[in-house]
């Protein structure tokens, strides 16, 4: 399938750890290993067409805000918590001139709240003083902002700018070490070793996939195999729940026929929006 299907033929004799991982199996190629990572991420596709970030906004600038909310604490929280922010601060000139205080009570569900109250007052008056109030749409520029690192930077660039971006959170990383993509551990060599693997084209969703595929099928502690629809290509296979009944019941959001992180999910989501902050869920 052209670029998702070549690979540099240079590359093909070079070693990579076996996808069993049993003392006897061949180590894998790279070339096996792209044709491999590039395989998932088409079966992915077909799993999760509807893949999106899953914080709400409407402009890079709650984008920017609800990615920093986002550290330690759930999207469904942060999209319960943004709403009143946002009504209360639409643009980084009001955010850098609210009350910190104000600001502090405003976030506290999110946790965290004094720290993320500086950044936000640290961005929101650099965007003010350095960038004429606008989100830049540049990398390197992105992370001279308080609070704001390469995820943060890649989560606005790919989806407020179509800037192609991988976010290596917790369930991008894990993932991909379960799929052998990667040993690595830091995030900056993860995102290295990814990119490596895939066109630029599709970083931004790849990244999509493998968050919505964590979240909803394949969970730190007990993943739902059973029930995976990559299980075939998975050399982690088994360290979940192998029953597909008993993996089933595991499954989380649409998957599970539960609501999603969403208050105000894309259009073509098949699941049910989120309820707003203080609402039964």
């Amino acid at each position: 399938m052209g670029e998702q299907e070549s690979a540099d033929s240079t590359e093909a004799s070079k070693p990579h750890k076996s996808v069993k991982g049993s003392k006897g199996a061949r180590p894998e190629s790279r070339l096996a290993l792209v044709r491999r990572a590039r395989r998932i991420n088409r079966e992915l596709a077909e799993v999760y067409p509807y893949a999106h970030p899953e914080l709400d906004f409407e402009n890079s600038f709650q984008l920017l805000v609800a990615t920093v909310l986002s550290a330690q604490t759930t999207d469904l929280r942060v999209n319960q918590t943004t709403p009143a922010l946002f009504a209360a601060y639409p643009t980084p000139e009001d955010m850098a001139a609210a009350d910190p205080e104000a600001l502090e009570q405003l976030i506290r569900p999110t946790g965290f709240f004094r720290a993320k109250a500086k950044s936000l007052l640290g961005l929101s008056a650099a965007l003010r003083d350095r960038f004429g109030g606008e989100v830049p749409g540049r990398l390197q520029d992105l992370v001279t902002l308080p609070g704001v690192g390469r995820k943060t930077a890649n989560v606005v660039l790919g989806n407020a700018f179509g800037v192609p971006g991988l976010t290596v959170d917790t369930h991008f990383g894990r993932l991909v070490r379960r799929w052998k993509w990667t040993a690595q551990e830091d995030p900056e060599k993860v995102e290295a070793e990814i990119a490596a693997l895939f066109p630029k084209s599709e970083w931004t969703m790849l990244s999509h996939r493998i968050i919505f595929h964590g979240r909803r099928v394949c969970h730190a502690r007990k993943p739902a195999c059973g029930a995976c629809p990559i299980a075939p290509l998975c050399p982690a296979y088994g360290e979940g729940e192998t029953d597909p009944d008993k993996a089933k019941k595991l499954l989380k959001y649409e998957m599970g026929g539960q609501p999603g992180q969403r208050l105000r999910p894309p259009s073509d989501y098949p699941g049910r929006p989120a309820a707003p902050l203080g609402a039964a869920e």
